[in-house]
């Protein structure tokens, strides 16, 4: 919005809607982030003969682009709906969702590099990597694990931000079943991160922090959603 004194998109939309030189639209923007980000996991996994790490970054490059298209379309359709200004300034001016993010994110990196090689039998970068892990596909690792904890952190924002908005204002019934089907994708999108769980089965802390994140999003939009009925 012109003259706003706050940002009216997430960090993501303005960093794309950044870049100089280049004018991609949304669409063509998630086929580069996938196509790039996926070529480079399969060459990585093919080079250094990693099948297990190739299919785990496959599931995460993929979670990863849905959580892109979701804030797409959540950040269009609230942009869309007569909502409070409130709500839009919590939602997109913030920028909590970057704060949660490099909270998520440095906690990973943590357990990856300091706790989980003290107390696993096996340690979850030598099940991927084995003992001797290619500095190549650590380093494509950690840019793609940032990649999805970003949209962690945004779509806990989001849900966290949608039962605020949904205790604290009235809307018409329009605006209601609108914001439904918002929470409603949020929540979606947290479900898709369950496809991390397979890969944790030996990892009982990420696996229960993961699932604990899933089923937080699922409550807190669900509810959302049944207070907005």
């Amino acid at each position: 919005m012109s003259g706003s004194p706050y940002s009216e998109s997430w960090v993501y939309e303005g960093i794309v809607g950044a870049l100089p030189g280049i004018a991609v639209s949304p669409r063509a923007a998630l086929a580069m982030q996938f196509l790039l980000f996926e070529s480079a996991v399969l060459l990585v996994g093919y080079l250094y003969d990693l099948p297990e790490a190739a299919l785990a970054g496959t599931i995460a490059v993929v979670v990863a682009t849905a959580g892109s298209a979701e804030l797409i379309r959540i950040g269009d359709r609230v942009r869309e709906i007569p909502v409070p200004e409130p709500y839009r300034r919590l939602l997109f001016g913030s920028n909590i969702e970057v704060v949660l993010s490099v909270l998520a994110y440095i906690a990973l990196i943590t357990h990856l590099f300091v706790f989980d090689p003290g107390q696993a039998e096996v340690p979850l970068l030598d099940a991927l990597f084995g003992p001797e892990p290619p500095v190549v596909a650590v380093y494509l690792m950690l840019l793609i694990l940032w990649d999805v904890c970003y949209r962690i952190g945004a779509g806990w924002w989001a849900s966290v931000a949608a039962l605020w908005r949904t205790l604290r204002y009235d809307f018409d019934p329009k605006t209601r079943r609108s914001l439904r089907r918002i929470d409603g994708e949020v929540a979606l999108f947290g479900l898709a991160q369950s496809a991390f769980l397979p890969f944790l089965v030996g990892q009982p802390v990420l696996f229960v922090v993961v699932a604990g994140h899933v089923l937080a999003v699922v409550v807190v939009n669900g509810l959302s959603i049944l207070l907005l009925r």
